[in-house]
């Protein structure tokens, strides 16, 4: 019967005599940091699914985020319906 020293095959022994290398990989953040909370708030509303299928592949054609598209397309509305009254 082989003893456990035996298994790891001097596994032990190697760990203490290797250096530690440094990581290769560096870790960077993905998402840009979260928006001002006290600036913005949160609107639902319920849309047919026709229209959000046109408006993601929209956004998505013109490397816009929903929120980004949402925005526009809000502002755009408004300025129209203001000049218009």
């Amino acid at each position: 019967m082989t003893n456990y020293k035996d298994k790891l095959g001097g596994l032990a022994d190697k760990l203490k005599t290797t250096s530690l290398q440094a990581p290769i990989q560096k870790v960077q953040p993905v998402k840009a940091p979260a928006p001002d909370r006290a600036t913005e708030v949160q609107f639902n509303n319920w849309i047919p699914k026709t229209l959000l299928k046109r408006l993601k592949t929209f956004c998505i054609e013109h490397e816009q985020s929903l929120k980004a598209c949402n925005i526009e397309a809000l502002e755009l509305l408004l300025a129209t319906k203001t000049k218009n009254t």
